[in-house]
């Protein structure tokens, strides 16, 4: 069950990398394929949570999926496919909080493929501000909230019924504003998209 752990152990806080998107505005390719640094962008992601504290890690594929596991190097991560990913990151959310069920994961970490900007650093910092299977906690950039996010494994069901087309979580969190604890992070990462062609330039 998940939040389930022994007081006398850290907690567990999994990580999660929705990397399913098509590209649509990028002229139908895979925001997980992208290169940055001279690797998909997927790996970049992945090893931001890894890195910044988060296991067991997950990295919902969709558009492509075959394509990324066989030119992306995930160690330590399990892939998890999504073959609805086309209706929208709601989906992608649902499957990969679905694929934590059987851990005993306290909460989740949730980043997207497509913010290269945002790693290790700021992961860490998300993390650290855990406190309860309730909690919920969102990276801030100069007052802005942002990702990465944290939902305690008390949320879970609640979110992942909430979940629908490309919204993911941002209706709940709407509806929880006043519960997000804020972590600035605005000195350690940049919260830029990669979702346009113009947004290609801020691949390295």
């Amino acid at each position: 069950m998940p939040g389930t752990q022994n007081d006398t152990n850290p907690p567990v806080i999994a990580g999660l990398l929705l990397a399913a998107g098509g590209g649509r505005r990028l002229g139908g390719r895979p925001k997980a394929l992208l290169t940055h640094r001279g690797r998909p962008l997927v790996e970049h992601g992945a090893r931001a949570l890894r890195e910044g504290g988060c296991g067991p890690v997950r990295v919902v594929l969709g558009a492509a999926a075959q394509e990324v596991r066989s030119r992306a190097a995930l160690p330590g991560s399990a892939l998890v496919d999504n073959p609805r990913w086309a209706e929208g990151m709601g989906s992608s959310l649902r499957a990969g909080l679905a694929s934590l069920a059987d851990t005993d994961a306290a909460a989740v970490v949730v980043l997207l493929v497509d913010q290269p900007g945002i790693g290790a650093a700021a992961v860490a910092r998300v993390v650290g501000a855990y406190r309860t299977p309730d909690s919920l906690v969102a990276a801030s950039y100069d007052g802005t909230r942002g990702h990465p996010v944290l939902f305690g494994a008390r949320r879970w069901a609640e979110i992942a019924a909430d979940a629908e087309g490309d919204r993911g979580a941002r209706a709940y969190l709407r509806a929880h504003e006043s519960e997000i604890v804020r972590v600035e992070c605005g000195d350690v990462a940049r919260a830029y998209d990669i979702d346009t062609e113009e947004d290609l330039s801020h691949l390295e």
